[in-house]
């Protein structure tokens, strides 16, 4: 999660070389002076390490806000599948099949599922994705980043955000050796003492786990059965007590506890543990985090955590492009704020710039050119009506609707 700037990703780095570099470095990378980037693509950022990622986080979260993105974004997407039903970070020529070369993971996979069924109308892509993933699925019964890696918490958290939002049930997803995703999850968690319950992700060389917050955000979520789009939760929880995690469901109250904790213990959000980053903030694993509580039943800190994002967010995801303006969607719709009026920020309005112009926008302008070239202007029909006197409320209301979508 947080626009794969997780260990994971950099495990994957280590493994198999830039290719699967994180989107964190793509989010303030520029694409190079030759590069001419697809007009349905999200973002101006180079998308080699995270197109497929950022774009179906961005229409993930304008769906969740009621916008009905543009044909060609969801086109865009659905061109970057592969045969197999796998998607890769990226492909600049979308048009030549995919081979061996192609670099296919489960996270780019996951995430357009979700994006796709939520969207609809998309069931044989969202089909062959689910079919490639169950192909891929470790014999523990979790993913690792690409095919062949150990299982971690954050690929195999995200997988079962996509396997529920694609209406199977994760218990039921099980690998030749029997395990479900619920069967890896506990693997992954750390033990209640020093590690504080939460979800590890291993080192890129030695293989040890270690504490992460990102991997127990996705952990909790996975655990929970949630995809990115949470509902806020009504009620508070009974506070998580931390004990052997011999169960997902354990796991995931351990994981919760550790993020109250961690959160509590630094002004309601996170720090990044990424090398060079020291006493900087973490605004995309907070937002994750704020999905994972709100599925664990914890609104109070979601809240908390929440309202600090809507304070302190703005340069970050102007800097940082689509997938971050989309956690912070996720994170309004998951703590119950507005992510039209977040801290003040039109989320919604700010995520659409960074890409096609919604259906209800493109309708809008085609309707003011339809009235222009018959002649006869919309804007001097309703100037003729203020000057008779003609009631025109609803006139302005509906424009003044569709100017919000």
């Amino acid at each position: 999660m947080n626009v794969r700037r997780s260990a994971a990703v950099l495990a994957a780095v280590a493994v198999f070389g830039s290719a699967a570099a994180p989107a964190a470095f793509a989010d303030t990378a520029s694409p190079s002076p030759s590069a001419k980037l697809p007009s349905g693509l999200y973002g101006d950022a180079d998308p080699k390490f995270d197109g497929v990622f950022r774009q179906s986080y961005a229409l993930l979260a304008l769906d969740s806000a009621g916008v009905k993105p543009a044909d060609k974004a969801v086109d865009w997407l659905t061109g970057q599948q592969c045969a197999s039903g796998g998607f890769a970070a990226y492909r600049a020529d979308a048009g030549e099949p995919c081979d061996s070369k192609t670099m296919v993971d489960s996270n780019s996979t996951a995430s357009a599922v979700q994006a796709l069924t939520a969207l609809g109308g998309q069931d044989k892509a969202v089909e062959k994705s689910v079919d490639w993933l169950r192909s891929v699925q470790n014999k523990d019964g979790g993913w690792g980043y690409n095919p062949g890696m150990d299982s971690d918490a954050n690929s195999t958290g995200i997988v079962i955000g996509a396997l529920t939002g694609a209406g199977l049930k994760p218990q039921s997803v099980k690998s030749q050796d029997g395990n479900s995703p619920y069967d890896a999850l506990p693997a992954l968690s750390m033990s209640c003492g020093k590690d504080g319950g939460a979800f590890g992700l291993a080192d890129a060389k030695s293989g040890k786990l270690s504490p992460n917050a990102d991997a127990t955000a996705a952990g909790v979520l996975g655990a929970h059965g949630k995809g990115l789009v949470v509902d806020e939760a009504k009620k508070e929880a009974a506070a998580p007590k931390c004990a052997k995690a011999d169960t997902a469901e354990q796991a995931a109250a351990n994981g919760t506890g550790y993020l109250l904790k961690t959160l509590a213990d630094s002004d309601d959000h996170l720090m990044s543990s990424l090398p060079g980053a020291k006493n900087m903030p973490d605004l995309g694993n907070t937002a994750d985090s704020v999905l994972a509580l709100a599925a664990a039943g914890q609104p109070e800190q979601a809240q908390k955590s929440a309202g600090w994002l809507a304070k302190n967010s703005a340069q970050w995801a102007e800097k940082s492009g689509p997938a971050a303006y989309a956690q912070l969607i996720f994170a309004a719709h998951a703590s119950g704020m507005d992510p039209r009026d977040f801290g003040g920020a039109d989320l919604v309005k700010q995520l659409s710039a960074q890409g096609p112009a919604p259906q209800a926008t493109e309708k809008a302008a085609d309707e003011k050119k339809d009235s222009d070239d018959g002649g006869v202007s919309i804007w001097w029909i309703i100037g003729v009506g203020m000057v008779a006197g003609i009631g025109i409320g609803f006139l302005y209301s509906g424009n003044k609707k569709k100017q919000q979508l």
